[in-house]
């Protein structure tokens, strides 16, 4: 890189922690002046990153899993083996990689929600990403990216659909799935080939010119280390039939782990209701302990398969794991804000005086209003599955009240959660993926301000017309 490169950076944010702790402290002193809501004590504020900890014990053990299976599996040469040998196949075609990765990954969270589960893939497709010639950057925009599309136009997403239509029958309302389907795909689409485009043309000017690179000399360097190491951008290690083998098994590790996370009773298959012999749970009813196991189990018949000695599989699984201790803690401090909020009871306060901002306004007026609305309310809750059961209760009839259908409300959540879940540094799925593929998120922030932006306009728009057609 140039020295332009070197000192592109004249200002960068304090870290994540600090980041989060500043917001967290933010927080817990406005609940000072706030007539209503229950005061956060000092103790609730030296508490909130444990209790948050606490509260996303699940998930940080999971990804300390995750990492020591990758430490396993990298161990191996495999990954190595099986991203050079695809690099040398696409060699002058490696930008179908972006489109195609986005895809599958959207696909994952318009269907049943796709979001910490892409921190499994993070450190794969940034290694990936690296050999073929781009940045650490292009690899986070595929995922947060691709998967946030997905989710931010869900269609059958369990965690907000299903959710969202359960609190509204809970208030009286029904609402129709077809018509939340046919919006979600709407707002889906659009995102996406919106993201596509932008991650597309920043991938090409890195790969023509890596002065082109937002990322400061530091990341840069920080992600070659860790992914690439001594190893030359062009050295392609053997890809050996045992090698072939392991990868074999890391791919059929994932697809189970996709397959368990689907709830598949929900769409009526019950092809795998007696697959409960692993875990105690079947698959489409796996949540991050199930996951955390199989991925141990796995990691230990990949070190067989290889013929790792047991001195060398456990290592390798405790330094990968290791590697992601930064990335657990970032994830239980940034749920510490959630904690504070729900405690003091700042969230309920803060949705109740929303609604009462949108009472008689015009549907196109109403639309954006509460698409904005969401946005906000989603920073403080990026729980997608908590805020639809905070929320609905109260946004749903006020809609109905006002001769709104129900519907479109769910589709204004669904969009406006997944434009703020898309760059919030309350996010553990944020936050953990910058953490892993070592970028700043001043980085990601200057990166997506423009995606967000066309696709705040895109999604205004088609919700308008949906208001105004229902």
């Amino acid at each position: 890189m140039s020295t332009e490169q070197k000192n592109k950076k004249t200002f960068t944010l304090p870290t994540a922690y600090t980041v989060l702790l500043v917001i967290t402290a933010l927080i817990a002193l406005a609940t000072q002046f706030i007539p209503g809501v229950k005061a956060a004590k000092f103790s609730d504020l030296v508490m909130a990153p444990i209790n948050g900890l606490h509260e996303a014990i699940d998930i940080a053990i999971f990804v300390l899993l995750i990492g020591g299976f990758l430490g396993v599996t990298t161990k191996t040469g495999a990954l190595d083996a099986g991203i050079g040998s695809v690099v040398k196949k696409l060699k002058g075609k490696e930008l179908v990689l972006i489109p195609v990765l986005m895809c599958i990954f959207s696909l994952g969270g318009t269907s049943f929600g796709m979001a910490e589960e892409t921190i499994a893939f993070t450190a794969l497709v940034t290694t990936t990403m690296i050999v073929a010639g781009f940045d650490p950057l292009v690899s986070v925009a595929t995922l947060i990216l691709g998967a946030g599309c997905g989710v931010l136009g869900s269609t059958v997403n369990p965690f907000l659909v299903s959710t969202a239509i359960g609190a509204l029958n809970g208030v009286g309302i029904q609402a129709n799935q077809v018509i939340v389907i046919g919006t979600g795909i709407a707002l889906w689409l659009s995102s996406l080939l919106i993201s596509i485009y932008f991650v597309m043309r920043y991938a090409k000017q890195v790969q023509k010119d890596k002065n082109a690179t937002l990322l400061s000399q530091g990341e840069f360097n920080a992600a070659k280390e860790a992914f690439i190491g001594n190893k030359s951008s062009e050295e392609v290690i053997e890809f050996t039939g045992k090698r072939k083998i392991v990868l074999g098994l890391f791919a059929f590790t994932f697809l189970i782990m996709v397959s368990g996370i689907i709830p598949w009773e929900k769409f009526g298959i019950t092809l795998f209701t007696k697959t409960d012999f692993l875990t105690g749970s079947s698959l489409g009813n796996w949540w991050f302990s199930d996951l955390g196991m199989w991925f141990v189990i796995m990691s230990v018949i990949i070190g067989l398969v290889y013929r790792m000695k047991e001195k060398d599989m456990v290592g390798a699984f405790l330094d990968g794991a290791a590697d992601m201790v930064g990335v657990a803690l970032v994830i239980g401090v940034s749920k510490g804000i959630s904690v504070i909020m729900s405690s003091t009871g700042l969230d309920s306060y803060v949705l109740n005086s929303a609604s009462s901002i949108l009472s008689g306004m015009s549907s196109i007026v109403f639309t954006i209003v509460a698409l904005v609305i969401y946005m906000a309310l989603s920073f403080f809750i990026p729980s997608t599955s908590g805020l639809a059961g905070l929320s609905m209760p109260i946004f749903g009839p006020l809609a109905v009240s006002l001769g709104f259908p129900a519907e479109v409300i769910i589709s204004i959540f669904s969009a406006g959660s997944g434009i703020v879940n898309l760059v919030t540094p309350t996010s553990g799925v944020i936050m953990g993926t910058l953490a892993i593929a070592k970028v700043d998120y001043a980085t990601w922030v200057k990166f997506v301000t423009k995606v967000i932006v066309v696709i705040f306009i895109s999604s205004a728009i088609i919700l308008s017309i949906a208001m105004m057609l229902l």
